[in-house]
């Protein structure tokens, strides 16, 4: 079924669907379950990229959606995960370079089960030694992810998430990157809806049951501008400071809102990051 809006068609999915999207979301949690100890000074976004790909596909069956992901305009994406460090904003491609001590880093990890995507990204401070300032964009990151997550519910808009992510992190001195946003998924790695992190109530699209989509705020510690390095995939902050980034996707229900990418490890509703 689809509900269209502007000629905007969102997929409003089945119960069966739905089931199969739980799966998912947990699975792609659970990758990044298992990669947090491996997340410490001197490895290699590669070598994360590796253990996550193994992982992936030996253990769980499942299949890096990033793995040779090519978008209109873009060559095709050459790793199984993102591994966006300190000033990366999002789709760090893993290479050689070795985390340090005190450095942040967010994991992006999408997994294909059974032709369903299950998307998430979490926030690591290597060595558990960041900068008050890096603590504090991750902590504040975090709590715009779930600010957003508790506006979802049946009735209201796409434009209620985006501003209370807007107003958080504004009040805190960050801002919110604009050229990247959360998305609707499903069989398809990105759908209808863009989901904004800043924007105002009442604006977009209303929600209904049914409908699943990721938010996943950009916080920058500086400026909003970006960049986009001649790789054609990693993009940074234009004027090099730090960039934040947390992610679930979610399940608009009967009565409110469901996470569908939690697991286990999942860090508690409170940010514990300082």
């Amino acid at each position: 079924m689809f509900y269209t809006h502007r000629d905007m068609s969102i997929v409003i999915k089945t119960p069966e669907e739905i089931e199969k999207m739980r799966v998912a979301g947990r699975l792609a949690s659970e990758v990044l379950d298992y990669i947090e100890p491996h997340v410490k000074p001197g490895v290699t976004t590669a070598e994360l990229d590796r253990l996550c790909h193994d992982y992936m596909v030996n253990v769980q069956g499942t299949i890096p959606a990033p793995l040779n992901y090519a978008p209109p305009g873009y060559q095709p994406y050459p790793k199984s995960i993102c591994a966006s460090i300190n000033h990366q904003v999002c789709h760090g491609v893993p290479g050689d370079k070795a985390l340090k001590k005190g450095d942040i880093v967010n994991l992006d990890i999408t997994v294909i089960k059974d032709g369903w995507h299950g998307d998430t990204s979490r926030m690591f401070i290597v060595g558990k030694d960041a900068s008050i300032l890096a603590k504090r964009l991750c902590a504040v990151t975090y709590e715009c992810l779930w600010l957003g997550i508790g506006q979802v519910r049946p009735g209201a808009h796409l434009g209620d998430i985006g501003h209370a992510i807007q107003r958080h992190a504004e009040s805190n001195g960050f801002s919110v990157v604009r050229e990247f946003c959360g998305h609707g998924i499903g069989r398809q790695f990105h759908e209808e809806p863009q989901v904004l992190h800043y924007g105002k109530p009442g604006n977009g699209p209303e929600l209904r049951p049914g409908m699943i989509f990721t938010i996943e705020p950009m916080i920058n510690a500086g400026k909003a501008a970006i960049s986009e390095l001649p790789d054609g995939w990693t993009i940074v902050t234009r004027d090099r400071s730090l960039s934040a980034q947390w992610e679930h996707t979610v399940l608009v229900s009967e009565d409110g809102v469901e996470v569908l990418t939690l697991s286990a490890g999942s860090p508690p509703k409170t940010s514990n990051l300082g």
